[in-house]
């Protein structure tokens, strides 16, 4: 406590680094998990001897070569989800389409609870690679954007709006100025879940020829070799944690400044 006169000021003192991991264990606890998990699946497989068929398919190329096939397959199926989802959730948020706003989610509810595997299976009859893996991921992952869009935007208070449109705001002005603002934290929670969504689906990606991690686990129950599987499964988890802790990281600072 300083003193100013007779004014005692309160002096703050800087933080502890510690105390603030101690507070927030959630931005350690996953990448610890992530390295601790890869660390012991490298371990176990590599640090034993591999027979020629394990030491093809856990060659570092061609893991490397699955993984980037893996990260192009979320990047673009989330990619579809936010062009189509966003606008779509802009305009279906207005009062006037409150019917269709209905209709839409029941009709995407159903979707969502189709299974990934059988629409990937059907969208490989159409077409075989990367675009129907690409559509089908993009269904899978399209309701949580568009929901979180529009309750996102239907939860702004409405005498925010209504100031707003009394200080001379345009209705466009509003939504871009007041509206979208506010419900950025909502709709950055739905596109976190469909980034986690994308990762673990485009392990069925493979199965219509779009390459991916799945192939990796393809190939260990092809060759029953439970020592590419480990490493296989492993990945897929540490990319959905990694993934998934770096949209928290995002949405937690969207938060704190939208706060």
């Amino acid at each position: 406590m300083a003193r100013t006169g007779t004014v005692e000021v309160p002096v703050e003192r800087p933080g502890r680094p510690w105390r603030a991991l101690v507070e927030n264990p959630d931005l350690w606890v996953t990448p610890l998990l992530i390295v601790v998990g890869l660390a012991v699946a490298s371990g176990t497989v590599y640090g034993g001897s591999l027979d020629s068929l394990e030491a093809r398919a856990l060659d570092p190329a061609n893991v490397l070569g699955q993984l980037a096939q893996h990260l192009v397959l979320t990047a673009w199926s989330t990619l579809l989800v936010l062009v189509v989802a966003l606008p779509l959730g802009l305009v279906l948020s207005r009062p006037r389409f409150v019917v269709v706003a209905r209709i839409v989610a029941l009709v995407g509810g159903f979707a969502q609870a189709l299974p990934a595997f059988g629409v990937l299976i059907l969208l490989g009859f159409w077409r075989f690679g990367l675009v129907s893996a690409v559509l089908g991921l993009g269904l899978a992952a399209f309701l949580p954007v568009l929901r979180n869009t529009i309750v996102g935007l239907q939860e702004v208070d409405r005498d925010l709006v209504e100031t707003a449109r009394g200080m001379g705001m345009s209705a466009r002005q509003c939504l871009v100025r007041v509206e979208i603002p506010l419900a950025i934290p909502v709709i950055v929670a739905g596109v976190r879940v469909a980034l986690v969504l994308n990762v673990g689906t485009a392990t069925l990606a493979s199965y219509i020829g779009a390459g991916g991690l799945g192939a990796l686990i393809q190939q260990a129950l092809l060759l029953n070799r439970l020592t590419v599987l480990v490493v296989a499964g492993s990945l897929v988890a540490a990319l959905a944690l990694l993934v998934d802790w770096l949209a928290g990281l995002v949405e937690r600072a969207v938060a704190a400044r939208t706060g």
